[in-house]
C-alpha cells in the first residue's frame, strides 16, 4: 500500500506531516467558527423574527440595525472581507493570519448568511400556533423555544447544513490569505510547486468531509422531518 501510495501522490506522502496538519487547521477552523456562528446566527435570526413588523416584539429599531448588519456584511465579498477585518481581528485576537486570526472573519463572513437561513425557516411556522400559544398565555421565551424553534426543527436542520457546507469554503478561501488549512496547502505546496497531486488529494478530503455533513444533514432532518408528521397526525 505504501509503494502505491508513493507513486500516485508522492508529494503528498512526502509533505504528510504538513497536509496532516492542514487537514487539523481546517477541521480546527471550521468547528470553532461553526459553533459561533451556529449560536448568533440562531439568535439574530430569532431577533429579527420577533422584531419585525407584526412580530411579537415588534421593534423597528432593533430591527433596522440588525437588518442593515446582515445587509451590509452579506454584501461584501469574502476575501475582501477577510482584508477589511484584519485590523479588527488583530485588536481582537492579536493576530491577523493562522487559524487564530481567520475565526473572527469566518464568523462575520458566516453569521449573516445564516441569520437570514434561520429568518426564512421561522417564516415557515403557521401564525395559528403562535396565536394558540399567546392565548394559552405563553410569554415571549415559551412562544421562540415551544413554538418557532421547536416547530422548525427541520427547516432549521436543513439550512445549517447548507451554512456548514458553505463554511467549508470559506475556510479553504481563508487559506489563501495565510490562514492554514488545507486551501493553503494546496496553494503554497500544490500550485506553488506545481505538485498536481496536491492540489487533487485536497479536493478529494474537501469533497469526502463536504459529502459528510450532506449525510448527516440530510438524515437529521429525515428524522425530525418523520417526527414532525406524526405528532402532527397523533
Amino acid at each position: 500500500m505504501t509503494e502505491l501510495l508513493q507513486k500516485l501522490i508522492p508529494n503528498v506522502i512526502a509533505y504528510k506531516d504538513r497536509f496532516f496538519e492542514a487537514c487539523s487547521s481546517t477541521v480546527e477552523m471550521f468547528f470553532i467558527s461553526g459553533i459561533f456562528s451556529f449560536v448568533l446566527g440562531i439568535t439574530i435570526g430569532v431577533l429579527l423574527t420577533i422584531t419585525k413588523k407584526d412580530g411579537i416584539k415588534e421593534n423597528r429599531i432593533i430591527y433596522f440595525i440588525l437588518d442593515a448588519f446582515i445587509n451590509f456584511f452579506r454584501a461584501i465579498p469574502f476575501l475582501i472581507l477577510l482584508i477589511f477585518l484584519i485590523p479588527f481581528t488583530r485588536a481582537m485576537v492579536g493576530t491577523a493570519i493562522g487559524v487564530t486570526g481567520a475565526i473572527i472573519p469566518l464568523i462575520f463572513g458566516t453569521v449573516p448568511f445564516f441569520s437570514r437561513q434561520v429568518e426564512t425557516a421561522l417564516a415557515n411556522v403557521s401564525p395559528g400556533k403562535i396565536e394558540a400559544a399567546r392565548s394559552m398565555g405563553s410569554g415571549t421565551l415559551g412562544i421562540i423555544f415551544r413554538v418557532y424553534l421547536h416547530e422548525a426543527v427541520p427547516e432549521l436542520v436543513r439550512v445549517t447544513t447548507i451554512t456548514a457546507i458553505s463554511l467549508v469554503g470559506l475556510t479553504t478561501m481563508a487559506g489563501a490569505v495565510g490562514a492554514g488549512g488545507l486551501g493553503s496547502f494546496a496553494i503554497n505546496y500544490g500550485q506553488g510547486l506545481n505538485h498536481q497531486d496536491i492540489v487533487l488529494v485536497c479536493v478529494i478530503v474537501l469533497l469526502v468531509f463536504v459529502c459528510i455533513l450532506q449525510g448527516i444533514g440530510s438524515f437529521l432532518a429525515k428524522k425530525s422531518t418523520n417526527r414532525s408528521i406524526f405528532r402532527k397526525k397523533y
